[in-house]
């Protein structure tokens, strides 16, 4: 049995960042992954929709290409190659951690584990051999796949996933979609760009249901004026599948046909059938439970990543491999928090949020200062055309801490770090206001919010 200091199962981006953080630390590292390095994210989630939503943004630029003065009166849409873009970028980008693996001297061995007990796991490779291997700690990182609940079942071909939804071999005319969270958001954009028609089921008040009221109403308003059929405060009663198309029929008795129907209802940990309950692992609604250090229950095992529950993000999945490891090699880290974490939706336009919503800060016992900028009032923004959204910024009113940040609009998702920043260093809208920023840029759209919350506003 090859012994190492630390196993990891799973190569996903908290996987793999963690082995490299402890191969960086002087550890010998043996990951454990039976599909791709990447996981889920780089494979068939963040990286493969982002180059799909670039294609609908270069589409959106030719259409409108116009209003800049240039003229493209024919085009035409090669969806295979819209689709295999998406698909070379991955497998370019899992050929990358593939190589930072071995850079790193990291023993990789593509098998399925389990674990047989707190110290060993047991690796089933594809030609049927089994392997153990031992070391001192092992970490959980196994990831998680899309959740339906019963009477939506997907069968791969018309109800489908995500995973499913991003490798179609042909656009559909129709579409429904069943969830209005970030996944569901960014499809539903997608396929509107491409001329799909798309209706979104939600069961909550509004789409984006854990963002903003404010911001989601103005995605709701955009997403309108595009023929995006929103059904609102709707559940889904069943589904019937036919030889073409599936009906999706609601509570309310509404029907909805459609070519394909996607389910994006959340994800559920992958924690089946790998040992836990041999380890002595506990596992909470669903999630494998874990303390600040990302210890399970067992305290030589950690867990990291989506199948530690939410929030569901890879970049909290890469922090807590870091958090996980450095608290195995005696760096006396700090302790895993989640209320700075940045949340972003890459549909056009862009959504991104950190910290508390207006709502939830009152409902803490907040006395609150609100301040907004919209972009059409912005130089940059009217130059390059895209003035949809705003910047949204909520302070306590009696030390002027920043209590949250919600942004639709262009480059939302790189906007938001400036935020997350701010709030880590403990700035009030004094730091934020006192910060020059670059003009013409979409950044002044931040100062000018927190200008707004003060009564100090100068362009609006």
């Amino acid at each position: 049995m090859e012994k190492f200091d630390i196993i990891i199962i799973g190569g996903g981006p908290g996987g793999y960042v963690a082995a490299i953080k402890a191969a960086q630390l002087g550890k010998k590292v043996l990951v454990l992954e039976k599909a791709e390095l990447g996981g889920i994210c780089l494979n068939w989630g963040c990286i493969p929709t982002k180059s799909l939503l670039k294609n609908a943004e270069v589409l959106n630029t030719i259409k409108n290409a116009r209003k800049f003065g240039i003229n493209i009166p024919e085009y035409t849409v090669d969806w295979s190659k819209v689709i295999k873009r998406s698909r070379d970028t991955s497998k370019r980008l899992s050929k990358g951690v593939e190589y930072l693996l071995k850079k790193n001297k990291i023993t990789h061995v593509n098998a399925r584990a389990i674990l047989k007990n707190t110290t060993t796991i047991e690796a089933q490779m594809d030609d049927g051999e089994i392997k153990l291997y031992s070391a001192a700690n092992i970490i959980i990182a196994t990831g998680a796949r899309a959740k339906w609940f019963p009477g939506m079942e997907p069968d791969g071909k018309i109800i489908i996933t995500s995973k499913e939804a991003m490798v179609l071999e042909k656009q559909p005319a129709s579409m429904a979609i069943i969830g209005a969270g970030a996944i569901g958001v960014e499809f539903a954009h997608f396929f509107n760009q491409f001329g799909t028609k798309v209706d979104i089921i939600e069961a909550l008040p509004h789409i984006l249901p854990i963002e903003d009221e404010d911001i989601s109403e103005e995605l709701e308003r955009i997403f309108k004026k595009r023929k995006i059929k929103m059904h609102l405060n709707s559940m889904v009663e069943s589904i019937e599948n036919g030889k073409s198309s599936a009906t999706v029929i609601l509570k309310s008795g509404e029907k909805i046909e459609a070519e394909k129907v996607l389910v994006a209802v959340g994800v559920r940990g992958n924690i089946e059938n790998i040992g836990l309950e041999e380890s002595g692992i506990k596992i909470e609604n669903g999630w494998i439970k874990t303390n600040g250090n990302m210890q399970t229950s067992n305290p030589k095992i950690y867990a990291i990543g989506d199948v530690a529950g939410p929030p569901w993000l890879a970049h909290v999945a890469s922090a807590e491999g870091i958090a996980a490891i450095e608290h195995i090699c005696g760096e006396d880290p700090i302790e895993m928090t989640y209320d700075n974490v940045p949340g972003c939706t890459y549909c056009h336009p862009e959504v991104a949020s950190v910290g508390l919503t207006e709502k939830a800060a009152v409902e803490a016992g907040y006395k609150i200062k609100v301040g907004k900028f919209p972009f059409r009032a912005l130089g940059k923004s009217m130059a390059s055309g895209d003035t949809d959204g705003f910047v949204k910024i909520i302070l306590d009113s009696k030390y002027g801490e920043i209590l949250g940040c919600h942004i639709i609009g262009a480059e939302a998702t790189n906007l938001i770090t400036e935020i997350g920043v701010a709030r880590k260093l403990e700035s009030t809208w004094v730091e934020v206001l006192q910060t020059i920023h670059p003009h013409p840029t979409l950044s002044e759209a931040v100062m000018e919010a927190t200008a707004d919350a003060m009564g100090e506003s100068i362009h609006i």
